[in-house]
């Protein structure tokens, strides 16, 4: 299957697309600013450059999407049908990176949540995100189905 657009206007779709300020990245926001836990924005300078930072317990949060980052969920798993193999490429990419990242952050002795985008939808997502930012655990992760 062909790609319905120009070259000029699937540019023109991918710019949109947003890196900050998700919908999915605005919730967890929410959650913690509703059980008063405190972050920063952005971590410039820490490996993966993960969307939240809680520098005093030295916590970061990466907000993943599930189709962008190669989640195993139905949503996650869905194969494009246009340009199957450059998609494919570019979310092993995105896995190894964010694998890479963690993997970096851990051994400087940051502790590392990951929500999934599927995680959002579960009826206790608020207090499992709580929960895993006031515990020990050295990862977390936050799907649908964990």
């Amino acid at each position: 299957m062909s790609d319905p657009f120009t070259t000029e206007q699937r540019s023109a779709v991918m710019r949109r697309v947003k890196g900050r300020d998700t919908r999915p990245e605005l919730a967890v926001r929410r959650a913690l600013r509703a059980a008063a836990i405190g972050y920063r924005l952005g971590g410039a300078g820490l490996p993966g450059r993960p969307d939240l930072v809680m520098k005093g317990r030295r916590t970061v949060v990466f907000v993943h999407g599930c189709f962008w980052h190669g989640h195993d969920c139905p949503r996650g798993a869905r194969a494009p049908k246009a340009n199957a193999g450059y998609w494919s490429a570019k979310i092993a990419r995105n896995r190894a990176r964010d694998a890479a990242a963690e993997a970096a952050l851990r051994a400087v002795g940051w502790r590392v949540i990951t929500v999934w985008e599927c995680g959002l939808r579960r009826t206790d997502f608020a207090d499992r995100l709580a929960e895993a930012v006031r515990g020990q655990a050295a990862a977390v992760s936050i799907a649908a189905s964990s």
